[in-house]
């Protein structure tokens, strides 16, 4: 199951096996908006949780070390361009996203972000980013697409085994499903995970999905 851009909304989520949270759990990561965070995940039900931050976490990335002190005191998975396995099940996660108003994790889009793309290995089960690739739940309001390329033509290309989810967040309009189809047949499913609407009002429900 999956959520994502809560931003300090009291989301509810149902009895899973694993929680994935992709990130702007608070609105600019100060140490009262991290503290609320690690109440609420520690409240959420399910045994295995793993998080990534987002461009609102600018308190996180400037000192990562609130994060690492977070999953430790709540028993959760903080993930920054790493990886986790639980129950046999490979997990990779990045806060990193193309560059908007110099926001927290914030990368130029080409050569900048590719970099970190190019570390997402091989046979993920569920990769987690941010942000989503170009032309998957990627939508603003008026309907243009503002997703990352470099992670599109990394996960749909260079990628020989593809992971089979995507998790994501971000862009709030873009909540949804999308499966992108590779030309050599394979396939991931892409979830925006997204809690909140586009005036920060948390209308959409957890994504669930099954491996």
């Amino acid at each position: 199951m999956a959520v994502s851009d809560i931003h300090l909304k009291e989301v509810e989520t149902p009895q899973a096996d694993l929680l994935i949270v992709a990130g702007d759990m608070t609105m600019r990561g100060t140490s009262r908006e991290l503290a609320w965070f690690a109440k609420w995940i520690e409240r959420q039900p399910q045994p295995h949780k793993v998080w990534i931050a987002g461009n609102h976490e600018l308190g996180i990335e400037e000192n990562e070390e609130r994060a690492r002190e977070i999953a430790v005191s709540t028993g959760t998975i903080y993930l920054n361009d790493s990886a986790c396995e639980i129950e046999g099940q490979t997990i990779w996660g990045s806060p990193i996203t193309p560059w908007f108003f110099d926001w927290a994790y914030n990368r130029r889009r080409g050569a900048d972000i590719r970099e970190h793309w190019l570390k997402i290995p091989e046979g993920l089960d569920i990769l987690i980013t941010h942000g989503p690739p170009m032309g998957y739940v990627d939508t603003l309001m008026d309907g243009s697409r503002v997703g990352c390329e470099e992670l599109l033509q990394v996960v749909s290309e260079k990628l020989a085994r593809p992971p089979r989810f995507l998790v994501c967040g971000h862009l709030h309009h873009g909540y949804g499903r999308a499966t992108l189809r590779r030309e050599d047949g394979k396939s991931v499913e892409v979830l925006n995970a997204s809690s909140c609407n586009e005036g920060y009002e948390a209308v959409n429900p957890p994504l669930l999905f099954e491996i």
